[in-house]
């Protein structure tokens, strides 16, 4: 009893709260440099946007809107430069300020989203390898680690995630912008309780809890590619860092290539309903509906600026993050 006691006084360091504070500095950090890509890749995975575009496309002969949702080309280089082209009509046709709709709920989720992530995989890796492994991190301890931290992650801030789903998907032009605030989270949050109850806060959940394959492939490769970098560079100096950033958006690149179908399925099950009709009631049922209606391509709708998004907000968060333990030690 008494060498259990002891394993279990030293079984988290004394600084684990430094997980906590740099997950929710290097999210939120990340998340306002690039809330632009953001805005942008939620209205390319939504079929509402897609359907608008299309409209409007016939309509005007391809002016304002027409490049938010419809690619004007097949070409997976262009659909880097329709991103560059949604920004510029977003820009002109709703507002600068457009471009961070949905910042406020972001910030408000990612921070403990990303302190909870952290904290729980830093902390956690370190219980599962003293209980289950001798006190030696592996792969699968990592794996483990990640795996209950996305889920614990996903369903304390699933709430948060609909709310921001729902006003970035709220156009404006530019003469409501100057009049009423961007962001009006209360209002979404009052909104959803009306007309959907509680449940309607945990609408996408089923496709967060499959998103949770991104974050343990994500800190998996991130630990690996860390430790070969590490060792390819020595230690310390300009060259170590230049590693981690590389490991970290490195891993968030192929961890997204990987899973992301689930982000469109998951935006699809959050947007509202249109004229009291819920199009998209489940996620076997959209992932089939979404195929039948636009093809197994539209499961990518938004790939471009996801990537320029999640990539650079990686390797910020990664480093602010690591940053910060060392600093504390």
């Amino acid at each position: 009893m008494a060498g259990a006691s002891t394993q279990n006084s030293t079984l988290l360091p004394a600084k684990s709260w430094q997980h906590f504070v740099a997950g929710g500095l290097g999210g939120m950090c990340g998340a306002i440099v690039t809330s632009p890509f953001d805005v942008v890749k939620t209205r390319l995975q939504s079929s509402l946007f897609r359907e608008k575009a299309t409209s409007v496309g016939v309509m005007s002969g391809g002016g304002g809107t027409v490049v938010v949702g419809a690619p004007r080309s097949s070409g997976l280089l262009y659909n880097f430069v329709e991103t560059g082209h949604i920004l510029r009509d977003i820009y002109r046709e709703e507002s600068p300020r457009a471009l961070f709709k949905g910042l406020g709920p972001t910030l408000v989720g990612v921070i403990p989203a990303r302190s909870i992530n952290f904290y729980t995989y830093g902390n956690g890796k370190q219980i599962i390898a003293n209980y289950f492994n001798n006190g030696q991190e592996n792969t699968y301890v990592h794996l483990t680690a990640a795996a209950i931290a996305g889920v614990i992650t996903g369903t304390a801030t699933n709430p948060i995630w609909v709310v921001k789903t729902r006003l970035q998907l709220s156009a404006s032009n530019k003469a409501d912008a100057g009049q009423r605030a961007i962001g009006n989270s209360w209002t979404t949050i009052k909104q959803i309780m009306r007309q959907e109850g509680i449940r309607g806060f945990y609408k996408g959940l089923s496709a967060s809890y499959l998103g949770v394959t991104e974050g343990t492939i994500q800190w998996v490769l991130y630990e690996r590619l860390k430790k070969v970098t590490a060792n390819a560079e020595g230690q310390g100096g300009a060259q170590e860092w230049i590693g981690m950033l590389g490991s970290a958006g490195t891993a968030k690149c192929v961890a997204s290539l990987i899973t992301y179908p689930h982000e469109v399925l998951r935006t699809r099950l959050r947007q509202p309903s249109v004229n009291g009709v819920v199009k998209y009631s489940g996620l076997i049922q959209t992932l089939r509906l979404v195929i039948a209606e636009e093809g197994a391509r539209s499961l990518y709708g938004g790939l471009s600026a996801h990537l320029m998004r999640v990539v650079p907000n990686a390797a910020v968060m990664y480093s602010i993050y690591e940053g910060i333990l060392r600093w504390g030690k």
